[in-house]
């Protein structure tokens, strides 16, 4: 009996759980998605998967393209999202609580049917849709995720630091230029991945907005797995490596030292 309740109370045991769900869902799809792109359907080593993008003028340019438009979007929710936090950070009494609900509810809905709704929004008002519609979507889809961690990091930030820069002859300006600035940096930067991203590899708010005028890279992924048929599923994981390896990139030159965690920000 004490041997069983040993068992149960250790810490290592309730972890399996943990362990085999990391193992099924992302270790094993991860590792699916190597032996697939460095192999041909009939299962031999090759690396004609990432030749046939690299020499591929369209994938190439789609590539490019759609980490152009994760960075306008993550540039765009920056600039709209700050401000955003740092009022919520900053207000009184209800303020924050209200602007939090207000970014909070459209959340509740699935992404698809509120991109949806924007192209009603878009054909009611006679807007054609295309790049614009499409930043648009993808801002109103990912502001929140740059909103909340900037938020968090400000909302910790230690107000002694203001008064004391205050005291010794800063103005508002270089308050927030020295002092809350580089304080937020850490919000930021989670902010920035966090957006970045999704929207590098989002296909469906760019296919409805745009009426597939406009293809991005994970279009390109999900016509190989969906209409390509097995034949293609080599080159799709090819493409989705590639994609992996970008995000993981951006991952890799967020602020991840434990200097940043200090700071109170998120990572």
């Amino acid at each position: 009996m004490n041997k069983l309740t040993a068992i149960i109370g250790s810490r290592r045991t309730w972890a399996w759980p943990y362990v085999l769900f990391l193992v099924l869902f992302v270790v094993l799809p991860l590792l699916l998605i190597v032996i697939y792109a460095f192999t041909d359907p009939q299962g031999h080593f090759t690396l004609k998967n990432f030749l046939q993008f690299f020499q591929t003028s369209e994938a190439v340019n789609t590539f490019i393209y759609s980490l152009a438009i994760a960075l306008l979007t993550t540039i765009i929710c920056l600039l709209l999202g700050y401000p955003a936090a740092y009022i919520m950070a900053t207000a009184e009494l209800k303020t924050p609580a209200v602007m939090a609900m207000l970014f909070i509810l459209p959340m509740w809905i699935n992404f698809l049917l509120r991109t949806i709704a924007t192209v009603e929004l878009f054909n009611m008002f006679s807007i054609p849709l295309g790049e614009g519609a499409l930043l648009y979507g993808m801002c109103y889809d990912f502001l929140p995720f740059m909103i909340y961690p900037v938020y968090n990091t400000l909302q910790k930030m230690d107000r002694s630091l203001i008064e004391a820069a205050h005291d010794l002859g800063a103005n508002g300006r270089e308050v927030f230029q020295k002092v809350i600035l580089p304080l937020s940096m850490p919000g930021i930067y989670s902010g920035i991945i966090m957006v970045f991203m999704p929207t590098v590899s989002t296909f469906a708010i760019a296919e409805l907005l745009t009426r597939n005028k406009i293809t991005l890279f994970g279009s390109l992924i999900q016509r190989a797995f969906g209409e390509g048929g097995l034949q293609m599923w080599n080159y799709g994981a090819a493409l989705s490596l590639i994609m992996l390896v970008i995000i993981g990139l951006t991952s890799f030159f967020g602020n991840n030292d434990e200097a940043a965690d200090q700071k109170g920000g998120l990572l």
